[in-house]
């Protein structure tokens, strides 16, 4: 059986656990916490913070861009449904526009038309590690006074025009779920771009206390200052992902070359689609998809990879058409190809360990199907 993922283990994990057990502090900012967020720091140049998951990051977002009822944010609807959540928990209104069938990202050309006096920030998001046109939707923001969320869930290790994905706009959002190339199980980080809105991301992600700066020593005690919660990762989790961090090259270049195989193998099968890189844009192999015909064929291609012990699934339903996507958001313009794209899309077998005999296997059964 060719699994479509298994969570990242390089072997290094339960020393480390065993190590954070070990300093006998296995909460927030331990030893593996804080040396995730160096290692953040460094290949980012932004200041970062480790939290929960990339929703509390987009949470803690949200919050410090001061969303408030009444408030748009404009999104794409193909993403995940905390893209949208962590704007809508504060009562904004989540307005989609449609994406590039290309990139499968949001459509910077449309977003434009869709800001009203309401508007009060953009959240891109970054699919399969692919830019979006960063350029574009900055040059927007800056005309318009907007905030930029990116949602660079699946970008870590990405970058737009030599420049780290979630270092562009006002904050970034990064996760290290178990499906993403670098995993601790749940968590995930925030990036934050001015100084004065890191001080405060500190104060939100310890309980709204200025608990970091009592350790610090920089006072003597600390207090509750403004409403928070509690977004720090335990040390363990930290743990088991720092020992990835440690070989992220390694884990870069591994995915990279299985997706590479991917497309050398199918670019010639006329019957499907492939994923497109803007040249601009540096990606990380997060996912490999290719694109059916319709929707039937897709589902009739699973059945047969699946028969074959090939497990592939599909991913997004558009939030537009959910049922909260309906009640909190609204569609701006046309919905020309969200809907249709994402029922063509499929994914494809990718992770850390991934062999080349199971990859040209996968790229075998398709032809196979299509033959």
């Amino acid at each position: 059986m060719i699994d479509f993922n298994v969570r990242p283990y390089v072997g290094k994990e339960q020393e480390y656990i065993s190590k954070a057990i070990a300093n006998r502090k296995i909460c927030g900012d331990g030893e593996f916490t804080k040396k995730c967020t160096k290692w953040i720091e460094e290949k980012t140049k932004s200041k970062a913070l480790l939290t929960t998951s990339c929703s509390h990051a987009l949470d803690m977002s949200a919050i410090l861009a001061d969303i408030k009822p009444g408030d748009e944010v404009i999104m794409p609807a193909y993403t995940f449904v905390s893209t949208a959540d962590a704007f809508v928990l504060r009562g904004a209104t989540a307005v989609f526009v449609d994406i590039r069938p290309d990139t499968m990202n949001i459509d910077e050309k449309l977003i434009e038309d869709a800001i009203t006096e309401k508007t009060r920030a953009i959240a891109p998001v970054h699919y399969a590690g692919v830019a979006c046109e960063m350029d574009t939707i900055m040059d927007i923001a800056k005309r318009h006074n907007l905030i930029v969320v990116e949602d660079a869930a699946q970008g870590v290790m990405s970058e737009y025009k030599g420049r780290p994905l979630g270092t562009i706009g006002d904050f970034g959002c990064y996760s290290f779920h178990e499906t993403k190339n670098y995993s601790m199980g749940e968590g995930g980080a925030i990036l934050v771009k001015d100084p004065k809105n890191f001080e405060r991301a500190e104060i939100i992600r310890e309980k709204g206390t200025d608990r970091s700066k009592f350790f610090r020593g920089e006072v003597d005690k600390y207090r509750w200052v403004e409403p928070g919660s509690s977004y720090l990762p335990s040390d363990i989790n930290a743990a088991y992902l720092y020992a990835q961090l440690e070989i992220a090259d390694e884990i870069n270049n591994a995915r990279l070359h299985s997706w590479n195989l991917y497309y050398e193998n199918l670019k010639d099968l006329p019957n499907i689609e492939l994923p497109y890189v803007p040249k601009e844009c540096k990606h990380n192999a997060h996912m490999f998809y290719i694109k059916t015909k319709d929707i039937e064929e897709r589902t009739e291609l699973m059945k047969f990879l699946k028969a074959n012990e090939i497990i592939t699934v599909f991913h997004y339903i558009p939030l537009h058409t959910a049922p909260a996507g309906k009640k909190y958001g609204r569609f701006f313009g046309e919905d020309k190809y969200t809907t249709k794209e994402s029922e063509r899309l499929l994914r494809l077998p990718m992770y850390y360990g991934l062999k080349d005999e199971e990859v040209l296997k996968v790229c075998e059964k398709i032809k196979e199907f299509y033959r």
